[in-house]
């Protein structure tokens, strides 16, 4: 365990200081202009229960337009590896999905939730980082770095990133439900 928080803890902090300052809205797609990704999020943070889950859809959607039928592949392939519980085998996919495309935060993300399904917290750190890198307003990526952050035991950096995550999406359950649990952990108990 020693060797293994020393090798995070660069990790972890760079991404504290990326998920915690103000980045730019910079979310672009092949098919998706900017100033559409801008409008969806400004309706997220306005809408409803369910209008969040259809901005969420439409936002996913753009998120994974590649624009090519190869990187497509490789990101249902991931996927598929994921479903099916072969973490190793998605790892490979979204591997070559990053060698492939490494400006596209999705292969990123999805290399990402195998590395965490495998537990190796590090490389899925570093692999988030890349993500928000390149899509600052990922919150599915915000959402894995605050589960890293749980699993080490920083649960002050994982509330904060929560809280992140509902300024951006305010109706996202696992993270409301996240930040409940944590709440009398983070800010005490009220006399």
């Amino acid at each position: 365990m020693g060797m293994f928080s020393i090798n995070l803890k660069p990790i972890v902090t760079a991404l504290s200081m990326l998920v915690m300052i103000s980045l730019p809205a910079a979310a672009q797609t092949a098919d998706v202009a900017v100033a559409d990704i801008d409008a969806l999020f400004d309706q997220l943070a306005q809408s409803d229960p369910d209008e969040a889950k259809r901005l969420e859809r439409e936002i996913r959607s753009a998120w994974e337009k590649s624009g090519s039928a190869t990187m497509n592949l490789l990101l249902k392939r991931g996927r598929d590896a994921i479903e099916a519980e072969e973490y190793a085998v998605a790892v490979e996919h979204f591997t070559a999905l990053t060698d492939h495309a490494p400006d596209w935060a999705e292969g990123w993300y999805g290399r990402a939730m195998a590395h965490y399904r495998l537990e190796r917290f590090g490389p899925a750190m570093a692999d988030l980082q890349r993500v928000l890198e390149l899509n600052p307003r990922h919150f599915p990526a915000m959402e894995g770095v605050g589960a890293i952050f749980e699993q080490v035991g920083r649960t002050r950096a994982a509330y904060a990133v929560y809280e992140r995550v509902l300024a951006i999406h305010p109706h996202y359950p696992e993270v409301a439900n996240a930040l409940e649990r944590l709440e009398r952990e983070v800010n005490g108990t009220a006399l």
